[in-house]
């Protein structure tokens, strides 16, 4: 049965921290919003949907749509000089482009991923890109990964794959029902990942080894 791998992207196989905090800061400045956090309590929510992100941070509901404009003006200027690929994440898209069929499941919209992706010079690699405004629910909801296979002419199976960073990844995985592989190398905490997963690896190439070499299920 051929082997298809969905990857996250923010904190699985791109580091877009500076660029995503710094937005965030700019948008509390122009909106005038007193924030009370840091950066880490912002990074601890990357992986939502913005407005998620922005009622989390103490938005009022009613608000953050304001604030999430301001975040993607600001963010569509900075967002490719503040993004580099993680270390191994070429290699890991390059292994895994030789024996499954690779897609991308993001909470970013696919109008700025795609764009990233060329960019980066791996775009070419994905059959097919689900952003937040191509669902209804993001994850952990697991309708991303469904419209996914649903685009890839795929049903659930045992040999699909989700490597992501954070649980939320995990669960829409778990959900869908497919197998699932957290890496280390973004924004989830070992712990909390252990909740969700014992795959457990350190990095997207580690990921890919581990899913090349041996078929189970999450």
């Amino acid at each position: 049965m051929e082997k298809v791998i969905l990857f996250d992207l923010d904190g699985t196989l791109i580091d877009s921290t500076d660029a995503i905090v710094g937005c965030f800061y700019h948008s509390f400045k122009e909106l005038n919003f007193e924030f009370n956090g840091d950066d880490e309590d912002i990074k601890n929510e990357i992986g939502y949907p913005l407005d998620v992100m922005y009622a989390n941070l103490g938005v009022r509901e009613n608000l953050v749509w304001d604030f999430v404009t301001s975040y993607k003006k600001e963010y569509r200027k900075i967002s490719k000089a503040q993004t580099t690929l993680l270390p191994n994440a070429i290699e890991s898209i390059k292994l895994a482009s030789t024996f499954a069929r690779l897609a991308i499941v993001t909470t970013k919209t696919t109008a700025y991923t795609i764009p990233l992706l060329e960019h980066l010079g791996v775009m070419h690699h994905f059959e097919t890109i689900i952003g937040r405004q191509e669902v209804q629910n993001p994850k952990p909801h697991p309708e991303p990964v469904l419209k996914c296979l649903v685009n890839m002419k795929l049903k659930p199976h045992k040999n699909i794959f989700i490597i992501g960073d954070t649980k939320l990844d995990i669960i829409a995985g778990k959900e869908a029902g497919i197998s699932g592989v957290a890496v280390l190398c973004g924004y989830g905490k070992k712990d909390d990942l252990l909740k969700y997963t014992d795959n457990i690896v350190t990095d997207s190439l580690e990921a890919v080894k581990m899913i090349k070499n041996t078929d189970f299920k999450a």
